[in-house]
């Protein structure tokens, strides 16, 4: 077996859903943690295996793996039990198709909710933005940060995440799980997004969409997801996300329901 490193974050949505698939392989790995409210991940250093200025990143044998989907699914061919991909091709595409709409709309959007609620009242969250590469990150961060919930991409991410919660609903009502009838890759991505809207106090998006809720209430409990998330996770970012967003709940359900409401008078 390989040799394990992982350059990763604590509350990193993109570094849980490694840590659980390595937790669910039950692969033991060497950890080099990143603080990200430090901006260590865009040090020399690091750029060097990951110049991207992102985590997480897998060193396997000294050769590193970058991009969370790209890693679990490495890990999930090397170690093929417990299999966590369908067994049949149209269930493995249904898969893919939900971690590629994680990576192209959810994640950027994860980020709005959070900087817009949270992460705007932590210390020294300024001098994150200065050392951010990525142009396009660097300005929603910046909006996020100086207009919290009244951003236009607020606005935008809160219906975005409204959408896809009706989305996932409706499979896992259908079929049990995301993509099929078995636990895979795809409910380990999208795990760490839902526990990041209850610790932003956002639990209310789960409210009338039972599938969500009995898929995410079967979840939490895992032993990988425990091991993965919860024994990470320090208090003072947990206690942020959830006195911030417990302050800023009563506007973001006024937003949801004009957002609704514009839905459906536009379906009309």
């Amino acid at each position: 077996m390989p040799v394990f490193e992982l350059y990763h974050g604590e509350i990193s949505t993109c570094s849980q859903k490694v840590r659980i698939t390595l937790a669910e392989k039950g692969l033991a790995w060497t950890s080099h943690h990143l603080d990200l409210r430090k901006s260590e991940q865009h040090a020399p250093d690091y750029l060097r295996l990951n110049p991207n200025g992102v985590v997480p990143t897998l060193i396997v044998d000294g050769v590193p793996i970058i991009e969370s989907s790209v890693i679990i699914q490495y890990l999930d061919e090397l170690v093929p039990e417990p299999p966590l991909r369908p067994a049949d091709p149209l269930g493995r595409a249904n898969m893919r198709a939900w971690m590629k709409r994680l990576d192209e709309h959810i994640h950027a959007a994860t980020g709005v909710l959070s900087s817009s609620i949270a992460f705007r009242f932590e210390d020294g969250h300024e001098n994150q933005i200065k050392t951010m590469i990525d142009p396009a990150k660097r300005a929603r961060k910046m909006e996020s940060f100086q207009k919290g919930v009244e951003a236009p991409l607020f606005r935008t991410a809160l219906g975005t995440y409204d959408r896809l919660l009706s989305d996932m609903d409706s499979a896992i009502a259908r079929h049990g799980w995301l993509a099929g009838g078995a636990y895979s890759l795809a409910d380990i991505s999208y795990l760490p997004y839902a526990a990041r809207l209850h610790h932003l106090n956002l639990s209310g998006l789960f409210a009338g969409r039972p599938g969500l809720t009995d898929w995410y209430d079967r979840l939490k409990v895992r032993q990988s997801v425990k091991l993965a998330i919860d024994e990470f996770a320090p208090r003072r970012s947990l206690d942020l996300m959830a006195d911030n967003g417990a302050d800023a709940w009563p506007r973001v359900e006024i937003i949801l329901n004009e957002l609704r409401g514009a839905a459906d008078k536009a379906a009309s």
